[in-house]
């Protein structure tokens, strides 16, 4: 070889490579596209989701049944002789009409006493969908039971479940915490 006849296979090579890399890129490209479409889709399933939601709230007699599981659940999670009831201000009046039927459960479940009271001065945002938040040893213990953060934690722990619904199991993925 000459020095031509190197830089012509040098040439040759370096085309190819670039051929790749930009293959490569296109292929990135269009995964990336594909990928962002799925996140588009399952925050379309979530946005229904919580609308439905919403709706339950309008229902009086379901949301009262909820707002009674939310502070029975609260309660048992904090495990505490003295708690305060944070709710929105419209929810006042629901949280007391339930709040003797969730300390009675509570009580049931777990054989402890507990006092409550509903905070008249500190209410949860009015543009929330509601649930109740509950607060122990003077704020330093707090379970937020809003119907937004439940909804959260669920869809935390069913993201993948409705992935592999939608679109199948991943074959790539290796753990399944």
């Amino acid at each position: 070889y000459g020095s031509s006849g190197i830089n012509a296979e040098y040439g040759e090579k370096n085309a190819e490579l670039q051929k790749k890399i930009q293959m490569s890129n296109l292929h990135n490209q269009a995964r990336l596209r594909l990928l962002k479409q799925r996140e588009d889709h399952l925050q379309v399933v979530v946005d229904k989701t919580t609308n439905k939601l919403k709706g339950q709230v309008v229902d009086i007699t379901k949301y009262r049944e909820m707002l009674q599981g939310l502070i029975t659940q609260g309660l048992c999670q904090l495990l505490e002789p003295h708690v305060t009831i944070q709710c929105r201000q419209m929810d006042i009046q629901l949280v007391e009409g339930v709040l003797a039927a969730g300390q009675a459960n509570y009580t049931k479940l777990s054989g402890l006493d507990v006092t409550v009271k509903v905070d008249q001065a500190n209410f949860l945002p009015a543009d929330i969908t509601g649930g109740v938040r509950l607060v122990a040893k003077e704020g330093r213990m707090v379970v937020v039971n809003t119907l937004e953060a439940r909804l959260e934690q669920i869809i935390k722990q069913k993201i993948p479940e409705v992935r592999s619904m939608l679109y199948g199991s991943n074959p790539n993925r290796r753990f399944f915490d």
